[in-house]
Parts: structure tokens; C-alpha cells; sequence
């Protein structure tokens, strides 16, 4: 069971980086404008600036979770 290449913490990390990546991309979905009809909300400060740092948060800590790699302790060498 010691194979894996990441631990447990490492795929906890990744998934909740994952669902805050999935979170951000549907906060920038909405309602759109058509032909007849204009929307003003695509230019709502949620859409445009909160969703895409979430988004860059998500993919961060992503990055964070690939890399994390647990203290051994001095015992267990």
C-alpha cells in the first residue's frame, strides 16, 4: 500500500483544489446576451474578477497538492 506516489493529505488536497476550480468556473457561467435582449450581468464584478482569482486559487493549491510531500518522522527512516 506504500506504492502510491502521493499519500492521503496529497489526494484530499487535490480534490478540495479541484472542487474550488469547479466552483470558480461556475461562478463565471451565467445567463448570456443575445440579439435581442442585453444582459448587463456578464459584466458583473463576480463574473470578471472573483471567479477567475478562484479559479487561479483552485489550480494553486493544485500545484500545492502535487507538491506536498509529509515530514518523515526520525523513527520511521
Amino acid at each position: 500500500m506504500d506504492n502510491f506516489a502521493f499519500g492521503k493529505i496529497n489526494f484530499i488536497m487535490i480534490g478540495l483544489s479541484m472542487v474550488l476550480v469547479i466552483i470558480g468556473f461556475v461562478m463565471m457561467t451565467g445567463a448570456s446576451s443575445t440579439e435581442t435582449h442585453f444582459d448587463p450581468e456578464i459584466f458583473s464584478s463576480s463574473r470578471i474578477s472573483v471567479a477567475p482569482m478562484i479559479c487561479l486559487v483552485g489550480f494553486l493549491s493544485i500545484i500545492a497538492g502535487i507538491m506536498y510531500r509529509p515530514r518523515k518522522n526520525k523513527g520511521q527512516e
